[in-house]
């Protein structure tokens, strides 16, 4: 399936469910592999303020803002993602986002 049509059928998701942040998010992904970082950004900004539980956002948003050139919003997402993901006990998802916030802040380098 091309990705105009995964988004498509995404946006009927949506549409019967405007509260589905799977679906929000996965919408902000396709948007983001088909390059549109501005309609990626808006819908992972909202993800952030509407659902901020949902740690899988907090990572792709501050690699969106590093894309943009905008590191001190990322290192202050990662830093806010570190957070909800602690208070989730997910260790996963904060050993990610403190290595990107690390390497945002400079203090270690990317591999």
């Amino acid at each position: 399936m091309k990705a105009e049509e995964r988004l498509k059928t995404l946006m009927e998701f949506l549409a019967q469910d405007p509260n589905d942040t799977f679906t929000r998010y996965a919408i902000a992904t396709e948007y983001n592999n088909m390059g549109d970082i501005d309609t990626a950004q808006t819908h992972y900004e909202y993800l952030v303020t509407h659902h901020p539980d949902y740690v899988g956002t907090y990572y792709h948003l501050g690699k969106l803002y590093e894309k943009k050139g905008l590191t001190e919003k990322a290192i202050e997402t990662y830093q806010n993602g570190m957070k909800i993901a602690m208070k989730a006990r997910n260790m996963h998802a904060h050993s990610e986002l403190q290595t990107a916030y690390r390497v945002a802040a400079g203090l270690e380098y990317d591999e």
